[in-house]
């Protein structure tokens, strides 16, 4: 499963400083560098973060985060986001081998650094995939060349259900993917898109196929797992709809 990050994110860490080596797809770690270096500078300016960030002076601590990038303690990124996919996913509550297939399974798609896998340690920082650093293409323009072709070398030996929303998804498209849609069913039949819950939604369904003992190797079998999970569900070829009430 391909999740979605989070704009807010536990803060501390009992790991070592970020070691951007040591993570997997390592033909993200030109971009990783650059894009580090580019929020520690942007950090000593904090009108100039502010406008790139999309926050206000409220929120200034997440600038205070960026310029620790390089020495701030780091947290499994599994368990670095927070907010209400995290929440009912809730990968804490989870034990021994569901806690085991479940890490083993899930990633988060990160506008800082790509694609990490969930138990890859990294620090709290603040970049959307929406965020306009200062004289620099956007974020999409940037990662989509290089992240493509990891994501497509992912969809080659597994099955993708890709849980992103559209600004992360336009960071790079995973080829063959499982994608998911959530829609509220008014009782008079009209469906509308579902926004803040859509993420709770996600959550419920990542935690499902996380934790199936069975290995879903299309669509159909993604889905059957969802219904498992007392989910309504349907499918057009890849397209997955969960359909809950308005």
């Amino acid at each position: 499963m391909l999740l979605p990050p989070s704009e807010t994110k536990r803060g501390g860490g009992d790991g070592p400083p970020l070691r951007v080596d040591e993570l997997g797809s390592p033909a993200l770690a030109a971009l990783r560098y650059a894009l580090i270096d580019e929020l520690v500078a942007l950090a000593a300016d904090p009108e100039a973060s502010r406008r790139a960030l999309g926050i206000s002076a409220k929120q200034d601590a997440e600038i205070a985060r960026n310029a620790a990038l390089l020495t701030a303690p780091t947290l499994p990124a599994i368990d670095r986001y927070t907010g209400v996919l995290y929440d009912a996913l809730d990968i804490g509550s989870l034990r021994g081998a569901a806690a085991a297939r479940a890490r083993a399974r899930l990633a988060v798609g990160s506008a800082l650094f790509g694609l990490l896998r969930a138990d890859e340690p990294v620090p709290a920082y603040r970049l959307s995939a929406t965020s306009k650093l200062p004289g620099r293409p956007s974020l999409a323009a940037r990662w989509r060349p290089v992240l493509e072709p990891v994501l497509a070398e992912v969809a080659v030996a597994d099955l993708v259900v890709d849980l992103r929303s559209g600004s992360y998804a336009a960071l790079g498209q995973v080829p063959d993917a499982v994608r998911v849609d959530v829609l509220a069913e008014h009782p008079d039949g009209r469906r509308t898109v579902v926004t803040h819950f859509n993420k709770a939604h996600k959550g419920r369904l990542a935690r499902a196929l996380a934790t199936t003992r069975s290995e879903p190797g299309d669509a159909a079998a993604v889905a059957a797992v969802a219904r498992r999970a007392g989910m309504r569900v349907e499918r057009r070829g890849n397209e997955l709809t969960v359909v809950v009430p308005a």
